[in-house]
């Protein structure tokens, strides 16, 4: 299994020029917990639709997220929502306890290439959580949900799709993300691949897809603070 490690070797990076980050608990610990908010958004989304009380519709939005990827693909192909109706609603959250984050935005701009956010959340959402962390200018595009016609990570077609629009060398490119799933289909198609863990891992609840096993040999990386990761990759790039 990869090592969690703060230091990379700069030749494992070196030839890299497309920097792709995933956004919740990548570009924020996941100790902040924003995903709460959404998670209970989503919860009442799902028990409102469908008339079932709060423990229904929670066992019903966990089970279309493990079999779809998205809460939301499940309920598109099982209950033909509008999905801008359940983004919106999901994404109406406090966004004042993420702090700016000033070290990690000098770190990402440093990086040599074009720096994108893909998530499998939506624009709205990426542009709030990057501004509120202040490092929102560092990005040169983000593709998002509804760019990826809906089709959430970890399908291969998602990413096919980000890397044809804009016109990525998967062999020159990286991926950071906090779930191992959705950095097998990267790896297959030659990216190097980082995965965020949360700090004090021991100390978090995570459901057991959510970590890296001995299993995950599509993972280079594990690190478990973004900032200082890519300061010591800049130092020696």
């Amino acid at each position: 299994m990869t090592q969690l490690t703060n230091v990379p070797n700069p030749a494992d990076f070196s030839h890299v020029r497309d920097w792709v980050f995933d956004l919740d608990n990548t570009l924020y610990p996941h100790r902040v917990n924003l995903f709460a908010q959404i998670d209970r958004n989503m919860t009442a989304f799902v028990s409102e639709l469908l008339q079932v009380d709060g423990v229904e519709a929670k066992k019903l939005q966990k089970q279309y997220y493990l079999e779809h990827g998205t809460t939301l693909k499940g309920l598109m192909i099982h209950h033909k929502v509008d999905p801008d109706a359940f983004l919106q609603k999901a994404h109406s959250i406090d966004y004042s306890p993420l702090i700016p984050h000033p070290e990690l935005g000098e770190a990402i701009k440093a990086l040599p290439g074009r720096k994108f956010i893909f998530t499998n959340g939506s624009v709205p959402h990426a542009e709030a959580t990057a501004r509120a962390l202040g490092i929102l200018e560092h990005f040169d595009d983000i593709f998002d949900i509804v760019a990826a016609d809906y089709v959430p990570k970890p399908a291969g077609e998602t990413y096919d799709k980000f890397v044809a629009l804009n016109r990525v060398d998967t062999n020159r490119a990286a991926m950071f993300e906090d779930l191992p799933r959705n950095l097998k289909a990267p790896k297959e198609r030659g990216m190097k691949t980082v995965l965020i863990v949360p700090n004090n891992l021991g100390e978090t609840v995570l459901e057991s897809w959510e970590y890296a096993g001995s299993e995950d040999d599509h993972i280079d990386y594990l690190t478990e603070d973004l900032e200082h990761f890519l300061t010591a990759l800049n130092r020696a790039l």
